[in-house]
């Protein structure tokens, strides 16, 4: 999604615009984009919580042969991401310096904010959709002629009501209620947020107790969907967004699952922590004025043993691990840290 319509409204609520491009690549081409592959570009930054569940469910599913990666660097101006850390600052395939050029190639008077992740069509250069909750829906049932042997189903159709209506609840108080918190421009606006996205955390812990997994017993989208905001809580949201009752490692059944998942290939050798907190920090000057980005916290703890294989189920179900990523979308080693 990104966060360039995200900042501080004097005296009123956080309030995330949830219009998007709905055009949608399917089997079928139903909108008049089939999918194909080697087609289309999946722009996503490795900073964003709502791009990092596209990149980790096209790892899941052995897309990257399919569905082609760019990522735009940690930072952006007021109106779009773009490649300024590519040779030339150009994305290698679209030769393009800014992602905001696909979207006016398609629409050119597009008013709305230019977000992550998109899926722009090569040959004709023009974005195609950046409806990000679709989209990973989309490379789970759409996509599916292009998915590796032993591909995990991240959305099961029996269990789909389910995952939606979980997923549903984790957007609304967790995955936004953050930006509620950090984007709130009154007391009321932020107690409020913080009420509810701690409620929903205490939730999620008295769920997460007795099963491994948020649905089912394997990796669902909706673990992923979830995933993306916990990697994300001590390093920024704690602090930067004031969600500060507790640190992540500081609510056990909470670290010991996302520790889990981290651990779990496609999930931990995908996150970027310098690109995270260089993105925060660095980009909302109005909640970080300084743009100093902190040193810590330590970061060690994500390789600790976990234990929650005690509680049955398995990461990919009847399926198998991802190989590991191609040595091109290798997360720099550097990158733990800043």
């Amino acid at each position: 999604m990104g966060d360039n319509a995200a900042y501080v409204e004097p005296g009123k609520e956080f309030t995330r615009d949830t219009n998007y491009i709905s055009t949608r690549i399917t089997a079928d081409g139903s909108d008049g984009y089939p999918v194909e592959a080697g087609r289309y570009r999946l722009i996503a930054a490795r900073a964003c919580p709502w791009a990092h569940r596209s990149i980790i469910v096209r790892r899941l599913l052995g897309l990257e042969d399919a569905l082609s990666l760019g990522i735009p660097g940690p930072t952006h101006d007021p109106r779009s991401w773009n490649f300024q850390e590519e040779p030339d600052g150009l994305d290698s395939v679209l030769q393009i310096p800014r992602l905001q050029d696909a979207y006016f190639a398609r629409f050119p008077d597009y008013e709305r904010g230019i977000t992550v992740p998109a899926i722009v069509d090569v040959p004709t250069g023009q974005v195609v959709t950046n409806d990000y909750p679709q989209i990973t829906l989309d490379l789970s049932t759409e996509w599916t002629q292009f998915h590796r042997d032993g591909a995990p189903d991240l959305y099961p159709e029996a269990l789909r009501g389910e995952i939606d209506e979980v997923a549903q609840l984790v957007f609304e108080d967790v995955n936004n209620g953050v930006y509620r918190c950090g984007f709130a421009g009154s007391q009321e606006a932020y107690d409020k947020a913080y009420d509810r996205l701690f409620a929903r955390l205490d939730w999620l812990v008295e769920r997460l107790a007795t099963r491994r997994y948020l649905v089912g017993d394997h990796i669902t989208e909706a673990d992923v969907r979830l995933f993306t905001t916990l990697v994300r809580f001590d390093p920024v949201y704690h602090g930067h967004f004031k969600c500060n009752r507790s640190k992540l490692s500081e609510i056990p059944v909470l670290w010991n699952y996302a520790r889990d998942l981290f651990q779990t290939p496609g999930f931990g050798d995908t996150v970027d922590f310098d690109h995270i907190k260089r993105h925060y920090y660095e980009v909302h000057t109005d909640v970080n004025p300084s743009g100093i980005v902190p040193k810590g916290p330590d970061l060690s703890g994500w390789l600790e043993p976990h234990g929650r294989e005690a509680l049955g189920g398995s990461p990919f179900g009847d399926g198998t691990a991802p190989p590991p990523p191609k040595s091109d979308e290798l997360v720099p080693p550097d990158h733990w840290v800043r």
